[in-house]
């Protein structure tokens, strides 16, 4: 029987993946890791989903709720913690991971560090400041997208802006959105959409990924050439609870690339409802003015319109009465005031006049050569006087002269 072949041990896919699965258990029953926490997703029902990574490898992870529970932070990706748990197999998928039964913070990962350190650095130089922050056009005609040209993002922003717009044009920018190019190519795709003005709003972005995936769009010159853009941009990068610096340097933040396509796509449905409700209004506005128009002529018959004028005729004729007759009153008395000084004036003359005192009685004395005497040493004996009383005139000699007694 030395002949006979040594029938071979065949393993179902089952059997080999349990075998794997009781020594690795066996072996790794409480074990203690260090590393950068990628890809975190937590679950809605409270389990944490991650991947804990170094400068070469990575392992799943998974910390249920009720562990999860006992954590005094937050995790996020980037952080760099130390967990202690075991390593378990997942059956049907044939992958192992790590089921961790406690964790604390070790520090934070190197790339969160450069991060957060370059976010500091351009805040202070005013790059996010909601200042220079634009409003998104409300109606545009054609938007932007500059991501991969095969990505998922762009298959869901095309599919959003179709449902609620048809009518709005899609341009695609391709770009890289990860790896060393990537920051390179999303410049020059936001330069070239600037330079040509190719559209009228920018969606920038890219799907869900881990923290190094989503690196390039929080490199600075990326972030520099999304402040500068004179189009506005939408940044969306990943899911909701993903972040990037393009996010604080554009005019808006997506949560998801679907939702950029909201933000920027007004919808077209919406937009006939608004201008069939504003053409609705503005027809019954103008037909309540026209029949308020009709009621107002409907007042203005002949009849109507002469009583209309008269009433504004009337007071303005009895205001007219009422000056003219001030008017004349007031002409009267100032010609009675006028007179009145006039022969005031008169009598004042008069009685300056030298002939009405030689009326009463009084003579005037003066030389030969008509200078009036005043005094009696003024004169001399034997000096001709010439004597005007009221009627002729007297020629005499001075025989005496006799000044006043003091």
């Amino acid at each position: 029987m030395g002949g006979e072949k040594k029938e071979e041990k065949i393993f179902t896919v089952s059997q080999i993946t349990g075998l794997i699965k009781t020594m690795l258990e066996g072996s790794f029953k409480s074990i203690y890791l260090e590393g950068e926490i990628s890809n975190f997703r937590p679950n809605s029902s409270g389990h944490l989903y991650f991947k804990l990574k170094d400068s070469s490898s990575q392992i799943k992870a998974v910390m249920f709720r009720f562990k999860a529970g006992t954590l005094d932070f937050i995790p996020k990706d980037g952080m760099f913690v130390k967990v202690q748990g075991a390593i378990s197999v997942y059956e049907p998928n044939g992958e192992y991971q790590i089921i961790i039964n406690s964790m604390k913070k070790a520090g934070m990962g190197d790339i969160m560090e450069m991060i957060e350190e370059r976010k500091r650095r351009l805040s202070q130089e005013g790059l996010f400041d909601a200042r220079r922050k634009r409003p998104l056009p409300l109606y545009p005609h054609t938007v932007g997208v500059v991501t991969s040209a095969t990505g998922a993002a762009l298959k869901d922003i095309i599919r959003v802006s179709h449902e609620r717009n048809p009518k709005v044009n899609i341009i695609v920018l391709p770009a890289q959105v990860q790896g060393a190019e990537a920051a390179g190519t999303i410049v020059r795709m936001i330069d070239a959409a600037n330079i040509w003005n190719l559209c009228d709003i920018l969606i920038v972005g890219r799907g869900g990924g881990s923290l190094e995936d989503l690196l390039p769009f929080s490199e600075e010159n990326v972030v520099r050439a999304i402040a500068s853009s004179k189009i506005p941009i939408i940044s969306a990068v990943g899911h909701e609870i993903d972040w990037a610096l393009s996010d604080f340097a554009a005019d808006k933040r997506a949560a998801t690339p679907s939702n950029a396509a909201e933000l920027a796509v007004p919808e077209l449905n919406k937009l006939k409802d608004n201008l069939d409700s504003y053409s609705e209004l503005l027809v019954s506005t103008i037909n309540h003015k026209i029949q308020n128009l009709k009621l107002m002529l409907k007042t203005f018959s002949p009849e109507n319109m002469e009583m209309r004028f008269r009433q504004i005729e009337q007071p303005l004729l009895m205001h007219f009465d009422d000056a003219k007759e001030k008017l004349g009153k007031h002409i009267s008395e100032r010609i009675d005031d006028t007179k009145a000084v006039i022969k005031e004036c008169v009598n004042t003359l008069e009685n300056c006049n030298p002939q009405t005192i030689l009326n009463r009685g009084y003579s005037m004395v003066t030389d030969e050569n008509g200078k009036v005497i005043r005094e009696a040493k003024e004169l001399k004996e034997g000096q001709t006087l010439i004597i005007k009383p009221q009627e002729g005139i007297i020629t005499a000699k001075v025989e005496k002269i006799q000044e006043a007694i003091q």
